[in-house]
């Protein structure tokens, strides 16, 4: 296999009917340990905003179960893309997403917002930090996802581009970053669950690493101190060199599952995708969206 495979594959493809091949091509072949930083650091930028970060303190999955969460999240969006949004387990994720959610009093704007930084992040990641940045039918095919995972959700009012994605994501958060008691909380939870991830003699090191790439109005929505110029510039070389490096290895075969990976820690013996998550409040649970089958 070429080492262009994965985009001339893509390129080829249709990116409003054949979406869910082009995310998976590029989640799970061309981009796994580039997407999987990146939409960590998508999810992590939500905890800035008071009304997420607060929520997710108070329930206590990002503090006092935040390996376990990070996992069933990992686990729950994974069905729709390795699978298309169809299939009986994309579709049983998508009921427990829905089941969580709806126990809680979440404004669409809210929604809205999280949906907006899993399409805009890893554009901007990969531009940065990837071998190569994403083809035009790939960033097609993100918002395409996400489009159809918000109609999966019942969130309404969903941008049509990549263009209208970004426009809201920026617009919200320079509305609504703010310190929040308990979103730094969630944010310091994330930061040290993250450094376990890495070998010991670094672990030390994890925070200041994650936060030379942090801009400045994230870092100051945690009250987070800014690295050293130097140490950021060096981080965020060692990335791009990475990248470089990256260029000359052949396509990936083997797609890359959740299964795969040794940051998933909470499920040694199996998991039913139908038992994933926190229970839903007695009498709010269910799905927004009505099926017919």
């Amino acid at each position: 296999m070429s080492r262009d495979h994965w985009k001339r594959r893509n390129d080829m493809l249709d990116p409003h009917r054949d979406f869910v091949e082009i995310y998976r091509n590029v989640v799970m072949h061309e981009f796994p340990w580039d997407m999987e930083q990146a939409l960590s650091f998508a999810l992590f930028r939500t905890y800035a905003v008071p009304g997420i970060g607060r929520l997710l303190a108070e329930t206590g999955a990002f503090t006092e179960q935040v390996q376990k969460r990070y996992d069933d999240t990992v686990l729950l969006l994974e069905p729709p893309t390795r699978f298309g949004f169809d299939h009986p387990q994309a579709r049983a994720a998508i009921r427990r997403i829905n089941q969580m959610h709806r126990s809680y009093d979440i404004p669409q704007h809210e929604y809205l917002y999280v949906l907006s930084t899993f399409v805009v992040v890893p554009k901007r990641w990969l531009d940065a930090y990837g071998k190569r940045p994403l083809s035009p039918h790939e960033v097609v095919a993100s918002v395409e996802h996400y489009r159809e995972l918000a109609r999966h959700m019942g969130i309404r009012d969903v941008p049509t581009t990549y263009a209208g994605f970004e426009a809201l994501m920026d617009g919200y958060e320079a509305e609504h970053f703010a310190y929040d008691a308990g979103g730094r909380a969630v944010a310091d939870s994330t930061l040290a669950l993250m450094a376990t991830f890495q070998p010991r003699p670094v672990q030390a090191w994890m925070d200041t690493f994650a936060r030379c790439f942090m801009e400045p109005e994230l870092l100051a929505a945690f009250r987070y101190d800014a690295p050293p110029r130097a140490v950021v510039a060096a981080a965020r070389a060692g990335l791009r060199l990475r990248a470089r490096a990256l260029r000359a290895f052949p396509a990936r075969r083997r797609p890359v599952t959740a299964q795969d990976r040794p940051t998933i820690r909470s499920y040694p013996d199996g998991y039913r995708v139908e038992e994933l998550g926190t229970l839903p409040v007695p009498g709010r649970a269910g799905c927004p969206v009505r099926h017919t089958a």
